[in-house]
This record gives C-alpha cells, sequence and structure tokens, in this order.
C-alpha cells in the first residue's frame, strides 16, 4: 500500500477512506489499513492548516506595511483591501488552538522581507521595530 501512496496519493487516500468507512460500518476489512501513512497524514492537515494561517497572516501585514510605507501610492487602496482579503482567508483556517503556534514577531519579520526595496521609484518610510498589530487585529478577535 505504500507504493501506491507514495506514487498516487489521490487513489491511496480514497481506498483508505473507503476501507475507513467500511470498518466503521462493522464490514470486515478484506485489507488492513495504512496506518503509518494515515496517522502521518491527520498530523499533517494540523500542520498545514497552521502553514496556511501562518502564510495569510504574512501576506496580510505585508501588504498593510506596503500601505504604510508608501502612503502616497495609487496602490494604497489594493494593498489595503488586499490586506482585508488575506485576513478573511486567515480568519477562515484559524481556531484558537493555533493561537500559541503562531509567532507574531516572525509573522511580522517574514512579512518585512515581503516589502520591495521600493515602490513608484522611492525607498520606504522606515518601519517600526516592532510589529504594530496584534493578532487580535489581524484575527479580528477584539
Amino acid at each position: 500500500m505504500s507504493d501506491l501512496y507514495d506514487s498516487d496519493i489521490l487513489t491511496w487516500s480514497e481506498r483508505q477512506a473507503e476501507l475507513l468507512r467500511r470498518i466503521a460500518a462493522g464490514e470486515p476489512p478484506n485489507e488492513m489499513p495504512d496506518w503509518a501513512n494515515i496517522i502521518e497524514e491527520l498530523a499533517d492537515v494540523g500542520r498545514n492548516s497552521l502553514r496556511a494561517c501562518r502564510s495569510l497572516l504574512v501576506q496580510a501585514v505585508a501588504h498593510e506595511m506596503k500601505a504604510r510605507a508608501w502612503p502616497t501610492s495609487e496602490y494604497v487602496a489594493r494593498w489595503r483591501h488586499d490586506a482585508e482579503n488575506f485576513k478573511l482567508d486567515a480568519r477562515e483556517v484559524y481556531t484558537k488552538s493555533m493561537r500559541q503556534h503562531l509567532d507574531l514577531d516572525s509573522i511580522y519579520r517574514r512579512a518585512l522581507r515581503e516589502l520591495p526595496p521600493e515602490a513608484d521609484h522611492r525607498q520606504p518610510l522606515p518601519a517600526p521595530t516592532e510589529c504594530p498589530f496584534s493578532l487580535d487585529e489581524l484575527l479580528g478577535e477584539e
């Protein structure tokens, strides 16, 4: 079964799901589930959701910081709009258990690395040394 897992994860996952459904319905299995890979996939679900939330927050902060770094740019409204959309998307995948794994300082540092060296042929205004947003502000949990 691991060969299928390595070569065609879609077919593997469909077969494993069907096998687990049959077992849950009380049917005797004709094969054993691929427990090792099922366990890893389940663990990955949470990690992937956390990674997605973190990535969306990085993008939200980066776009907010662009708007602050170049406040007279013609793109400010677009950057702020994009930031709001990234925050909405982050809220959709966020769960309270993620809070302890979301390091705002790390998110902010990564967001600052996303900023271009210049926009509209101008250097950015200096960015604050600490993130100007709280996690509650970014996630709408005020």
